[in-house]
């Protein structure tokens, strides 16, 4: 046998160490993976309701339960779950699974809380709410506007979110992101829906591609809220419809009073309803539309 130093030996050993410690860095960074789009949409999730087990929410920071109240005012007779017969969930009737079906326009609401469901902030707020609607609004709503999502504390015109169809055909589909009645409208005359003032606040799809018998996909994205550079947009199958820029008016909120409301008048199918504490890519609003499984597949 060849003899080996000490001073060789010891290099020889060091070198071995080298390529060890070489070989196990290597190994740990190649298991650490980019976040790649589901996950970023997993992380910003606050809220999501399949309707695939039951009417409460599969996940959420807030209160998962669903509740059923005559009026908004009446909230002191507010019911746990849902108990308006107009109203029921249904196996198959979902575009995953189970889904809501609405089939009369008639009073009470139904709603999530909003506490902790949604990330509003004073200061600064971002968000995104996403949902599949399927429904022919030429023939099967029923005369007058319709609301299938309105979050607020008040009322539509008063620091609220949400999208609507319009009261007569051909109906459009509209995204409102009202701030506080007193600041965008001190003196009002006559009702909000037809004030000009209200009507330059909305986006407006015309000939959306809402019918019977096929999903679309609605997606509000807002961001900035509560400071002078606001912005609000939203998107129908992974497509802009249109943004509102500067949106300066404040959003004051008493969080607790506060609702996501669902199908205000409206007649049809809802399904797969998520809420997230930013606004969300381009990237992942397409992600979003194009999952096979719904939301349900990202939290797996």
């Amino acid at each position: 046998m060849y003899p080996i130093k000490t001073t060789e030996l010891f290099a020889y050993l060091f070198s071995v160490c080298l390529i060890f410690t070489s070989c196990k860095q290597s190994k740990k960074t190649n298991e650490v993976t980019k976040p790649t789009t589901e996950t970023n949409l997993k992380d910003a999730l606050t809220f999501y309701a399949s309707f695939n087990t039951g009417i409460n929410a599969d996940f959420s920071l807030g209160d998962p339960r669903m509740f059923t109240v005559p009026n908004r005012k009446a909230v002191d007779s507010a019911q746990v779950g849902l108990h308006k017969p107009d109203i029921t969930r249904q196996e198959g009737k979902g575009k995953y699974g189970a889904g809501l079906v609405f089939t009369e326009r008639s009073k009470g609401y139904i709603y999530y809380p909003s506490s902790k469901n949604i990330n509003y902030s004073k200061e600064n707020w971002s968000g995104a709410v996403s949902f599949w609607l399927s429904l022919d609004p030429a023939t099967d709503l029923k005369p007058g506007y319709c609301d299938p999502i309105q979050i607020t504390d008040v009322s539509y015109n008063d620091a609220a979110i949400w999208v609507d169809f319009t009261k007569e055909n051909p109906r459009d589909f509209r995204l409102g992101v009202i701030g506080d009645r007193n600041v965008w409208n001190p003196n009002p005359e006559g009702p909000d829906n037809e004030n000009p003032i209200f009507n330059k606040r909305l986006i407006t799809s015309k000939k959306p591609p809402f019918g019977s018998g096929k999903w679309t996909h609605v997606l509000i994205n807002f961001s900035g809220l509560n400071t002078e550079k606001g912005k609000a947009s939203f998107y129908i199958n992974g497509k802009h419809m249109g943004t509102r820029n500067a949106i300066d008016t404040p959003f004051t909120w008493d969080v607790s009073k506060s609702n996501i409301y669902l199908g205000l008048g409206y007649i049809g199918l809802m399904d797969d309803l998520s809420i997230f504490n930013r606004n969300l890519t381009d990237t992942e609003i397409s992600t979003l539309y194009e999952l096979k499984n719904g939301v349900q597949s990202i939290l797996n």
